[in-house]
């Protein structure tokens, strides 16, 4: 028996047998979409918006909050990206993050020598404590989860960049002009009740200076700030971002781009003397010595002496100009240095007396730094009753979630510093000095919000070119070191 294959139809023919359509049931023609020429945002835009936009941000009075806000679309992006990876270390943050939200069950309790706690606000401010860790860690996390199509080495370095440029900027506006100001156009359509909060306030009084009292003899002292509320985060946050510039700009730009960073760093100069803040000028001390260090250690001597070239040609510029003087007379005046020393030693003694889960957030002494009967009146507003806590993330954090807090805070970034101290890349070097600062800076500067965010992002980065390099890693010893220096250099500072 044989079988007949039936014959194929032309191509557009209809085949054999087949009933053709009548005019009533014939098929619609298919609609072709046009190609959308609409823009697509960038897979990282919830980061390249807060980075980019945050000058917007803080003149809307939103910056405490902005880390918070798009913290939510990039845990949906991450949530739809399906596991999650994690850097190494995670784990003691994770306690740490544990830490803070169980010191709530202590927030009624009250500290030595302090104001016992009243009303709500102690669980308002707690609340926000505990979403900025959270929104801090979740920005680390989408960071260390991008590709590198997503989000480049180099893009994020130009991100910090640009924050860099931004922080020069706002300090010469804030020491040129220093009553300069404005109210946040948010505070137009807040509600009364939520507007005249002092917290509130706080945020919508946009300035560019604190004008505060600091060299004796001089009634005023004005000390830049912008973009930020505080002349202390604009210094810790300066001391950050300009090692992510040079990095981006001149260690690794174009010669047109290198040029403007080492005019930008040289701007640089003039309004951190003039901020006046002794911690900075410390910490880029530390700064220079360690990256110093590191290039000896390497056995780069022509950029050893380029950097001490550098630092000497900033020597001359402070000594050589009038910001000499503003420099020697505010390492006269420590004016402030009492009142550390007291509220250091308060909130040590706080650690010790809840050293497990501390007291939930900074405690308001009894008195003042001279005597327990000096308290603020209506006369004096700036008498007595300073907060513990409040002179520095290590200080916070020993009266916040006591000893277990410090540690696991301090070991999560000493933890980074170890463990990435053998990248020598410029993204190494870098995110590896970041740690430091952060450790040096706990003593003298609170942490939250931007700066924290910046660490945790510089710990991204460094686990980012670890993995790199350790993807790199060769089966072989033969004619693969130059390579993976070569990979690692392209790579982890795209």
């Amino acid at each position: 028996m044989s079988t007949v294959t039936p014959p194929r139809s032309a191509r557009g023919s209809v085949p054999l047998g087949a009933v053709m359509p009548s005019e009533g049931n014939r098929l619609p023609p298919v609609r072709v979409r046009p190609k959308s020429w609409a823009p697509r945002l960038p897979t990282a835009w919830p980061l390249i918006s807060l980075f980019l936009l945050y000058p917007l941000w803080w003149a809307l009075g939103v910056s405490s909050f902005v880390f918070i806000i798009f913290a939510v679309p990039m845990m949906v992006q991450m949530r739809r990206r399906g596991p999650v990876r994690v850097p190494p270390g995670f784990g003691i943050w994770l306690v740490l993050l544990l830490w803070v939200f169980l010191s709530v069950l202590t927030l009624d309790l009250t500290a030595p020598n302090t104001l016992s706690p009243g009303g709500s606000s102690k669980y308002i401010g707690w609340g926000i404590r505990l979403a900025n860790y959270v929104a801090m860690t979740v920005t680390m996390l989408y960071v260390y989860n991008l590709r590198e199509r997503e989000l480049s080495q180099r893009r994020m370095i130009r991100l910090f960049g640009f924050m860099g440029v931004v922080v020069v900027v706002g300090g010469w506006i804030g020491a040129l002009f220093p009553t300069l100001g404005f109210v946040a156009p948010l505070r137009l359509v807040l509600p009364q009740s939520i507007a005249s909060h002092p917290y509130v306030a706080s945020l919508m009084d946009v300035k560019f200076a604190q004008v505060q009292q600091v060299i004796e003899g001089e009634a005023s002292s004005p000390r830049p700030s912008a973009p930020f509320t505080y002349t202390n985060s604009w210094g810790q946050n300066t001391a950050i971002l300009l090692v992510w510039l040079i990095v981006g700009w001149v260690v690794l730009g174009k010669p047109l781009r290198r040029t403007t960073g080492v005019a930008l760093v040289l701007a640089a100069v003039f309004p951190i003397v003039f901020s006046l803040n002794r911690g900075l000028w410390i910490g880029l001390g530390i700064a220079a010595a360690y990256v110093a260090l590191r290039l000896a250690l390497r056995g780069r001597m022509v950029v050893l002496g380029g950097l001490a070239l550098a630092v000497g040609l900033v020597g001359v510029l402070v000594v050589a100009t009038p910001l000499g003087r503003t420099f020697d007379e505010r390492l006269q005046n420590g004016h402030s240095d009492d009142i550390r020393t007291t509220l250091s030693q308060g909130a040590v003694t706080a650690a010790n007396h809840s050293p497990v889960l501390g007291y939930g957030g900074n405690r308001a002494l009894i008195g003042s730094n001279r005597s327990i009967a000096i308290g603020k009146t209506d006369d004096c507003k700036q008498c007595g009753n300073r907060e513990l806590g409040s002179n520095g993330q290590l200080w916070a954090l020993l009266v916040g979630q006591g000893w277990v807090g410090a540690i696991c805070y301090n070991a999560f970034f000493l933890y980074c510093l170890w463990r990435y101290r053998r990248d020598h890349s410029a993204v190494g070097i870098a995110g590896t000095l970041v740690l430091i600062l952060m450790l040096f800076f706990q003593f003298t500067y609170g942490a939250m919000e931007a700066t924290l965010a910046y660490a945790l992002i510089s710990v991204a980065l460094l686990a980012r070119n670890d993995r790199i390099r350790r993807s790199l890693a060769p089966a072989s010893p033969q004619g693969t070191i130059a390579g993976l220096r070569a990979r690692l250099e392209a790579a982890g500072d795209r």
